[in-house]
């Protein structure tokens, strides 16, 4: 499946609509492969001027800080994913197979999109696993929350949510399961790949096996153990 994904520029996530030159696709584009290669803790302006042969100072005309850039690559990852899931879930009428289709699309290797400044996916998606948690275990979330820069995130959850009350209505807890299994997603697979003594199923990251165990827990907390 080929997607489409764009961001609509946000003065208060980047200074400069990256998607408008040359260098700033490219900022985007180099940004994501260094950082999934350094990680977030060692990804700098400096060293990204330095891949894209460029200025830090033209980097900051785009983008204030690198937690901005950070949250400017979830926006764009947390985007396309509600937008696959609408789309999966268009054609589907049952609860419980857009459910197990929500959880695949959070588990498992994102499809290829186009008009995305050749963005590596893969590179991106294990930005969202690894450093998805910093975007708001910050001092500033308050501050950050009230500009709206988390609202592609809550607008994911919101549309999991719904399926889970679509299932059963009369569960209490739909936005905390939805918000809680998109964490598992990704915390479940870093530590299947990094920390395999915190999962039952260590080694390589395999999303089917993240996938069966967010199954079991969904539907064991909406009154329904699947098969």
């Amino acid at each position: 499946m080929d997607i489409q994904i764009s961001i609509k520029p946000n003065l208060k996530l980047a200074l400069r609509n990256p998607e408008s030159s040359a260098l700033g696709k490219k900022i985007i584009r180099e940004g994501i492969l260094l950082m999934r290669l350094l990680g977030y803790e060692q990804f700098t302006f400096k060293k990204l001027a330095e891949a894209i042969d460029s200025t830090e100072a033209s980097i900051y005309r785009y983008f204030e800080n690198k937690h901005r850039l950070l949250l400017y690559f979830l926006t764009w990852y947390w985007n396309y994913v509600e937008y696959q899931a609408i789309v999966s879930l268009k054609n589907l009428n049952d609860p419980m197979l857009k459910i197990k289709k929500i959880i695949e699309i959070l588990t498992d290797v994102p499809p290829s999109w186009s008009g995305a400044s050749g963005i590596d996916k893969n590179a991106l998606q294990e930005i969202a696993i690894a450093e998805s948690s910093k975007a708001y275990l910050t001092k500033e979330i308050d501050v950050i929350n009230h500009e709206q820069l988390f609202k592609p995130y809550k607008d994911l959850c919101e549309h999991i949510g719904n399926v889970f009350q679509e299932y059963n209505p009369d569960y209490k807890y739909p936005r905390s399961l939805a918000s809680t299994i998109v964490e598992m997603a990704q915390h479940q697979s870093y530590f299947m790949e990094h920390l395999p003594a915190l999962t039952d199923f260590g080694g390589k990251r395999d999303g089917t096996k993240v996938a069966g165990f967010l199954e079991s827990v969904v539907f064991s907390a909406l009154g329904h153990t699947t098969p």
